[in-house]
Order: C-alpha cells, then sequence, then structure tokens
C-alpha cells in the first residue's frame, strides 16, 4: 500500500461519515458558519450512510416520519408514516442536493487514523481508497467523527462455515443477486432487521427458519399510507407539519420515564410488558408463546416495533421458530444443539453489528491517544458525548453515550451538531487556534451521567450490548430528557471549554474580545464564555 507523496490540500473541517451525521453537521456549516470548506468522506460510495447500505427486504424506520427528518429541512413526501428505506434514502439524497453537500462527499475512502500535530495545530487523517488500496493524507483544522454504530456486522463463526454450499449474507451487506423465491431460508436474529424482513419474504420463500436467542419486547405497529391530500396540505401548510412533528416528540418523550428506577417507572414497564404479552399471545401461535414472551426489563433491550406483521407471519404453514442453536452448518443444512436438521439453501444473518465506530486510531496533543484517555478514565467516555481533553479540534456525532432509547436519534444529531457548531466557531472564523473540554469538567460531567444511569434499568443489572463488559458501565445510553439535551447544546454557557489563541492576539488583547474571556486565564489557554 503506497501512501501519496502529495497530500490535499489543508481544509478546515475534515468530517468522516456521509450518512445523517455527517450530512447535519455539512449543512450546519454552511448555514450558521457560512463555511463550504469542508470535505466528507465515507467508505460507501456514495452518501446515506446506514440508509445505503441497510437495502434488505422490508427495511424501513421505526420513528415517526415527520420526526425522522431534520427541522431545517422537514419532508412533506413520506408515503408512509414509517418509511422505508429507499424513501430514506431519496430524503436524504434531497436534503444533500438542497444545500449543495454532494459535491464534498468523497465516497470509496476508509477512514485509517488521525494525529494532531502540535506544531501546525491541524489534524492529519490517514485514509484509504477501498479500490485502489491507497493510501493518503488529508489535512484539517477540524475532525468530526459522524461514523454510526450500525456500520460493520457481526461476524459469524461456527462448525462447518466452510462446507456450507449456499448462499450467506448479511441484512446489512444484503446481495441482490441472490434470489430467495422457493428457497429454504434460515435467519438467525431476532430484532429489528429480522422482524422486518421475515414477513417481507415469507409469502416468497419456500421455507423461513429463524434462529432466536431471547425473546424482545414486541409492540403492535401502527404504520398507514400517508395519501397524498395530507402530503399537498404538508406541503402547502408547512406549519402543520411542524406541528404534528411537536405533538411526536412530545408522545415520545412521556416514554422516557419508563426507564427510571421509580414507582412511575416501575408500573409503566409493567404496563408496557403486559401489552406486549397481550399481543403475542393475540396474533401469534401459542405454540411459539414462551419463545416470544419477553422476560427481561424494558429498556435492556431495544423495543420492536412490529409494523410489518411479524408476530402474525408466525402463524403461516412455511415459517417457523426456535430456540434451539445451531451447533455447525452442513452442505445444505443447519445442524441444532438437539441434533435436528433444518434445510438451508440461503443463511441470512441478522445478528446485529461490531460497534467498530472506535477503532481508528486517534492520538491528540503530544502523542495523547484516544485509547490511553479511556484507560486513564477507566471507561469510555466524552464530555457531553461529543469531544475528550488532550484531542483538541476532535469532535463526536455519535459519542459515547449519545444513544437514545424511546426517541428519534435525529433529535439527537441536530443537538449534537448545534454544540460543536457554537464550540467551533471561533476556530473557523481564526479567533482561536484549538479548542477542547476542560479535563475537569470531563470528570465532573461522567460522574453525572453515571449517576443519572444508576437511576434507571440502563445499567449493569441489564444483559445488554450497552454494558462494556470490562467495566460494568452503560457506554451508549444517554440518561437525560430530550428537554435537558436541548439546554446543553443550545443554550448553556461554553466555560467548559478552553481555547487556544493565536499568539497575535494574546499579545494584543487583555480583555474581552469576540466572545473570548482573556482574563485571569493560565499561560494561552483561554476560555471561550459567550453564550451563542
Amino acid at each position: 500500500m503506497a501512501i501519496s507523496d502529495t497530500p490535499p490540500n489543508c481544509v478546515s473541517v475534515v468530517i468522516i461519515g456521509a450518512g445523517f451525521s455527517g450530512l447535519v453537521v455539512a449543512c450546519q456549516l454552511k448555514q450558521q458558519l457560512n463555511c463550504d470548506d469542508f470535505v466528507i468522506y465515507d467508505r460507501g460510495a456514495t452518501l446515506g450512510g446506514t440508509w445505503a447500505a441497510n437495502t434488505y427486504p422490508g427495511c424501513g424506520v421505526d420513528i415517526p416520519a415527520p420526526f425522522y427528518s431534520l427541522s431545517f429541512a422537514p419532508n412533506a413526501e413520506f408515503s408512509r408514516f414509517f418509511p422505508k428505506q429507499q424513501e430514506v434514502l431519496q430524503y436524504l439524497e434531497s436534503v444533500a442536493l438542497r444545500y449543495d453537500i454532494s459535491g464534498h462527499v468523497v465516497g470509496n475512502t476508509e477512514w485509517i487514523s488521525a494525529s494532531f500535530e502540535d506544531s501546525t495545530k491541524t489534524w492529519l487523517v490517514k485514509l484509504r481508497d477501498v479500490k485502489s488500496d491507497q493510501e493518503n493524507i488529508q489535512e484539517s483544522k477540524i475532525l468530526v467523527s459522524a461514523v454510526g454504530g450500525l456500520t460493520n456486522p457481526n461476524p459469524f463463526h461456527i462448525d462447518g462455515i466452510e462446507r456450507f454450499q449456499g448462499s450467506m449474507i448479511h441484512t446489512a451487506r444484503w446481495d441482490h443477486s441472490v434470489s430467495l423465491n422457493d428457497k429454504d431460508v434460515v435467519v438467525i436474529g431476532n430484532g429489528s432487521s429480522a422482524t422486518q424482513l421475515v414477513p417481507a419474504i415469507a409469502s416468497n420463500v419456500h421455507s423461513v427458519t429463524q434462529f432466536i436467542r431471547s425473546p424482545q419486547h414486541y409492540f403492535p405497529g401502527n404504520d398507514i399510507t400517508i395519501p397524498s391530500s395530507w402530503r399537498t396540505t404538508f406541503r402547502r401548510l408547512p406549519a402543520l407539519l411542524r406541528f404534528v412533528r411537536l405533538l411526536i416528540f412530545l408522545y415520545l418523550e412521556t416514554s422516557s420515564f419508563q426507564f427510571d428506577l421509580t414507582k412511575t417507572g416501575e408500573r409503566m414497564r409493567e404496563e408496557a410488558r403486559e401489552k406486549s404479552c397481550r399481543y403475542i399471545e393475540q396474533y401469534a401461535p401459542e405454540e411459539y408463546w414462551d419463545l416470544l414472551m419477553p422476560t427481561a426489563d424494558i429498556g435492556c433491550k431495544r423495543r420492536v416495533f412490529d409494523h410489518d406483521g411479524y408476530i402474525s407471519c408466525l402463524n403461516r404453514d412455511n415459517v417457523h421458530l426456535t430456540n434451539d442453536p445451531i451447533i455447525a452448518l452442513r452442505e445444505h443444512s443447519v445442524l441444532t444443539q438437539s441434533g435436528k436438521t433444518y434445510p438451508a439453501d440461503v443463511i441470512v444473518l441478522a445478528n446485529g453489528f461490531s460497534l467498530t465506530q472506535f477503532d481508528a486510531e486517534l492520538r491528540g496533543r503530544h502523542g495523547h491517544s484516544r485509547k490511553g484517555h479511556w484507560q486513564e478514565f477507566g471507561y469510555i467516555e466524552a464530555y457531553n458525548s461529543v469531544a475528550m481533553s488532550g484531542l483538541p479540534n476532535f469532535f463526536y456525532m455519535m459519542g459515547p453515550n449519545s444513544g437514545r432509547g424511546h426517541t428519534s436519534i435525529i433529535y439527537s444529531l441536530e443537538s449534537y451538531a448545534n454544540l460543536i457548531i457554537r464550540v467551533i466557531k471561533p476556530v473557523i472564523s481564526r479567533h482561536a487556534l484549538t479548542v477542547e473540554p476542560k479535563v475537569s469538567s470531563e470528570r465532573a460531567y461522567n460522574d453525572q451521567l453515571h449517576t443519572a444511569l444508576e437511576k434507571t434499568v440502563l445499567t449493569n443489572a441489564c444483559r445488554s450490548w450497552y454494558i462494556d463488559e470490562r467495566t460494568g458501565r452503560n457506554w451508549v445510553i444517554y440518561p437525560w430528557s430530550s428537554f435537558y439535551m436541548w439546554y446543553t447544546t443550545h443554550v448553556a454557557g461554553l466555560g467548559d471549554w478552553i481555547y487556544e489563541l493565536p499568539k497575535k492576539r494574546r499579545d494584543r488583547f487583555s480583555d474581552t474580545h469576540y466572545g473570548i474571556n482573556y482574563a485571569d486565564t493560565p499561560s494561552f489557554l483561554f476560555t471561550y464564555s459567550l453564550i451563542g
């Protein structure tokens, strides 16, 4: 692998990831900072992120359409209340076209590592062309990781995998050249992807055998077609669409209390479990009730909304459900722990993702590494989920503890993008060289965060991928309300951030200028104190 001799010119911002996260940052750079000096790299061929990668049959969203769109780019064109993948991707492409983002996207490029150069106050980002395998270096003032967690499929290791003569595909790497018509299909997993996939293929295949490990909380879906008359009304009265969005936001926000370790939370969890059980008993075959009934607390796993008729689909003669573990593959079948064999022309892996969004090697000031930073703290963390001390001018869009268990991730992405834009404004305008959070503020924030998590079911009492097995800490979920998130990202002061100023500005000013407080600060590190 050769590294380019001539690196590209330095840009103001490099964004890694061209999905919703990267698109939000790019749009806000243009809207709020009038900054056009950025580039977006993505290992996919084009923009879209998870909505470009996931094209399996039935793929769609589980958040109502008006709230699964950007507040500054509402979409009146969704044809369903819970739109499918193709419509979401079309929406993303329309936003990119509207804000002239596509020309900033460089596809087929993988992020390898990044190191901060103390002498130039810039990031050197190592990238690899996935087609040619050539590596090059892109220099930038600011580096934003907009890499999502639903990126790399979980590996599947099992005895006899080399003997299997059929096709094996993951839901996130769907091979459309593989026909499922009249085939015996094995589906491994029972999360949201599998719940969408099974009813989408059941009528065309010879058989579907689904292998599961533990039950989910299944809830009835309420997907509907949005009539063209309503879409026309939303186009003509955008305020009405915003009002519907607000109502959905408020409704979803009330469900956040079910995660609290309070009497109200306990009552809400029990009501939710009973609702799930009633749904299963009403629509699923009795022989599968024990496999489907939820056992863990709601919140330990993501809720699964059955918009596509999965539970009813289990009544089909050609659909089978089992928790008998697969122990080996044969040429055209799978062998289970009980000794049974099931025919398999195609095996579909709906077994989730490896959370590798933090795998790229990252070194900040004086060679300070991300891994070393987390070792010092004792766990995976970031200040406000977006930044870490010692790694100046680096930001996450979906950092530690940014996940939501009850509402739209789009709301979070817009909130974090707004905070990042506020923080980097002096750097983009060249009034400051670098910015990073105070160590003390970073520690205090994470102490408060984990104290808040201990008051919920989202702790190590759960057996969940949310929990870091090494530390027992939840490193995925944000514990507070969406109202509090909005306050901390839109209104709260920025006194916990430290800026490094150019020498000429340090020599020239001794008071407050450009919103930067110079007084009573050590050396050349200064605190940005202006709200907004």
